[in-house]
């Protein structure tokens, strides 16, 4: 297994030591799924960076994977709190249509991955989740070369080329995250 080769003190180093301690947080129990998002996108902020362009290496794919997914769950947070607030509709749909496009950028990033790793040595399925929206639906994504990387997706066209690169199981599974994944926010 191989860990991902991150350049000391440089933006990967940052990003990806506050993530593991945010992990390391969360799974003893300390911050919330909530507090655990909203932690993550503070720092992300703070940065003052934006995704890559173009992604020509895995850490610039995993960057933007999790640049996006962290802004997608940020923005669905206060998307549910716009709903719960009895606010006005138009802000609702807007904050819904900013996940989305965060949701399918995530995917762009995942795809780019996949591809540079030419889906060796992945597998990837359904995973059992608790929400009646998820189910049947999140797909895990599972990188042996790579310690503690796993991704997700609902998307299909990834679920078509990993099933086409042999990678896919039509199995649903306990996520390997599964006291996150499964955690409501």
């Amino acid at each position: 297994m191989e860990v991902l080769n991150i350049p000391s003190g440089g933006l990967y180093d940052k990003f990806f030591t506050h993530r593991e301690a945010l992990i390391a947080q969360f799974s003893m129990g300390d911050i919330s799924k909530r507090e655990f998002i909203a932690a993550n996108y503070d720092f992300v902020m703070s940065l003052g960076v934006k995704p890559f362009k173009n992604i020509d290496c895995l850490q610039k794919g995993f960057f933007n994977y999790h640049y996006y997914n962290i802004l997608a769950k940020y923005r669905y947070m206060e998307a549910r709190d716009i709903k719960r607030k009895g606010e006005y509709e138009k802000y609702y749909r807007k904050a819904i249509e900013e996940v989305n496009y965060y949701y399918r950028q995530k995917d762009l990033a995942t795809l780019k991955i996949l591809e540079l790793i030419d889906f060796k040595n992945v597998e990837a399925y359904y995973i059992r989740v608790r929400s009646k929206f998820l189910k049947g639906e999140l797909i895990e994504i599972i990188l042996h070369d790579f310690e503690d990387l796993i991704l997700h997706t609902k998307n299909e066209r990834i679920r078509e080329k990993l099933e086409q690169a042999g990678a896919f199981r039509y199995d649903n599974r306990k996520s390997v995250i599964d006291q996150y994944i499964n955690q409501k926010y």
